[in-house]
């Protein structure tokens, strides 16, 4: 049995990964595919990678380029979710701000320097043609960080997945004030160097197993009542996230790396473009 590790968040996501792993998928091939739930998200996953913590990680696109950019020895193998990760824009229930213009030059809560949340904030920045030099920080770590530095005012703003935050937003913590949408396929699977050499055929039988599963994965009998009971979701909130979210069984291709290398460099998050292959194999 071949042991691999593998990281991902706590989302919907990523329910594919564990009905693989619970159906025994990986273990008939011979592969003891080990999941940690990374509730940090992207810049939590990009040190996993780094620091040989983790073989694989399920992880944001524009996070784990400007990593690999930095020096991480990973590659992106393939696009795992193709459609755009819709970042809502979420304030305190009880604050005074009512549209995105009235958060220019206020505090933005992320989960770490790094992170979808972080380079998403220069995105939003951009998009609303605000000065993305004058952008504050405040590092929550998790959703649960969020939730308390909006209420005490340590921060004034929160972009997360908008579907996973709706819960917050219903029960009257949160309220969502706008939508920023990624310019590119949210999620891609991303290895280590060292295993994809050492290991390439594993990698294959992985990619095989997980992406004849989310081929099929929104056919699969009352799919949106496990989703929503499994990560405390309405269930009309479920339906519209599946009609939305299309998964991908194939690697990305140089003109979306360019268009996320291109904005990145835009917005000085990274200092220099690469070789596709030095990101992607």
């Amino acid at each position: 049995m071949k042991t691999i590790k593998i990281a991902g968040v706590p989302e919907h996501f990523n329910l594919p990964w564990h009905m693989c792993i619970e159906d025994g998928a990986f273990e008939e091939v011979g592969i003891d595919l080990q999941w940690a739930d990374v509730p940090e998200g992207t810049g939590k996953m990009c040190q996993m990678l780094r620091d040989k913590e983790t073989d694989i990680a399920v992880i944001l696109t524009e996070g784990i380029v400007k990593d690999i950019i930095a020096g991480n020895n990973s590659k992106i193998v393939q696009v795992y979710v193709k459609s755009p990760l819709i970042w809502g824009i979420h304030v305190a229930a009880n604050s005074s701000y009512k549209s995105i213009s009235d958060l220019e030059n206020k505090k933005a809560a992320i989960s770490r320097f790094g992170s979808g949340s972080h380079l998403m904030g220069y995105v939003n920045a951009q998009n609303n043609n605000w000065n993305t030099t004058d952008l504050e920080f405040e590092i929550v770590n998790t959703i649960d960080g969020a939730v308390e530095a909006l209420t005490n005012e340590k921060a004034d703003y929160f972009m997360w997945e908008r579907f996973m935050t709706k819960p917050l937003v219903d029960n009257g913590t949160f309220r969502k004030i706008a939508d920023c949408p990624t310019p590119w396929p949210c999620f891609v699977i991303a290895v280590s160097d060292e295993i994809l050499k050492k290991e390439p055929h594993v990698i294959e039988q992985i990619l095989e197993i997980i992406n004849t599963t989310t081929a099929e994965f929104k056919i699969i009998p009352s799919i949106d009542r496990m989703l929503a009971s499994k990560y405390n979701q309405k269930i009309e909130d479920i339906q519209e996230w599946l009609s939305l979210t299309h998964w991908s069984q194939k690697q990305i291709d140089k003109k979306t790396l360019d268009k996320v290398q291109e904005q990145l460099h835009t917005l000085n998050i990274i200092e220099k473009r690469v070789p596709f292959e030095a990101i992607a194999k």
